[in-house]
């Protein structure tokens, strides 16, 4: 009899282990689903600059602040329950370089590439690519159609960091430091004016868009019995971004902008690209 209640509890607890240890699909208005959305403010491939009628071959480079994730809306409620919150911030500033190339039919294509170079414990693999297309007149205000994408990964110690691993009370007590996976897989379009000031030399430009968020995040954590958690967290958002800024010409050359790239449902990041025309500067 006590072999047969050992035995129906065993069957009992697979399924509740297999549950624990299954993907997870939460929705839309859940922390889970907010704390990614945040995540992916810094990382979509803004404008981060004034629309230009004829653009030019420029390289550059960009820093974007990281909006923090408070701690209850880093605390899961659907895919870990009862677990405290996760390790979110991690850096402060994001760093990537901007390539901005000249095609035909007045075309500019901005790339950008974050190497997998860790940092604080973040490893990125990340990359950012926009198509515009901008109309007006020569030294009067310009209009700039434009898709985007950022896709890629980033890798941290977001759900067993060193704090959780010496806690006794935490379920990542005893294990290894995670090294946990994001994939942001933004996707976008926008709508962007400028207009000039002193001069030509100041540009103020303001705008908004769409983006289609499919954010992908999986686990990575070894246990203190060796056993591997790769659980995933996938959801689907669409959302609504603002964003305004300017660019000024310090010489004809070298640029600087400052932008705030806003998600109303997320968060609000702040930019500040260096820029340098390389070969003839367009006039």
């Amino acid at each position: 009899m006590r072999r047969l209640a050992v035995a129906l509890a065993t069957l009992l607890a697979v399924p509740a282990v297999a549950a624990a240890q299954g993907d997870c699909f939460p929705g839309p208005h859940s922390n889970e689903a907010r704390a990614l959305a945040s995540f992916s403010v810094p990382l979509a491939f803004s404008p981060a600059g004034a629309p230009e009628l004829r653009p030019a071959f420029r390289v550059g480079v960009e820093a974007a602040s990281v909006p923090g994730v408070g701690p209850a809306t880093a605390t899961p409620t659907v895919c870990r329950p009862g677990k405290g919150p996760e390790n979110t911030d991690l850096l402060p500033v994001l760093p990537r370089p901007r390539v901005t190339l000249p095609i035909p039919g007045g075309l500019a294509l901005q790339v950008s590439w974050i190497p997998p170079i860790r940092v604080n414990g973040v490893r990125g693999n990340l990359f950012g690519l926009s198509l515009g297309k901008s109309i007006g007149r020569p030294d009067g205000i310009v209009f700039a159609l434009r898709g985007h994408a950022t896709f890629g990964s980033v890798r941290a110690p977001i759900t067993c960091d060193d704090k959780a691993l010496a806690d006794p009370s935490s379920e990542c007590s005893g294990g290894q430091r995670s090294d946990d996976r994001f994939r942001p897989n933004i996707l976008g379009a926008d709508l962007a004016f400028a207009f000039p000031l002193a001069r030509g030399r100041l540009r103020p430009y303001a705008g908004g868009g769409y983006t289609r968020l499919r954010p992908r995040f999986q686990v990575h954590f070894v246990n203190q019995f060796g056993e591997l958690d790769q659980r995933r967290v996938e959801v689907n958002l669409e959302r609504v971004t603002v964003f305004g800024g300017a660019t000024w010409s310090v010489t004809p050359s070298l640029g600087v902008t400052g932008e705030l790239y806003a998600v109303p449902a997320d968060g609000v990041s702040g930019r500040v690209v260096f820029r340098a025309a390389v070969g003839r500067y367009p006039r």
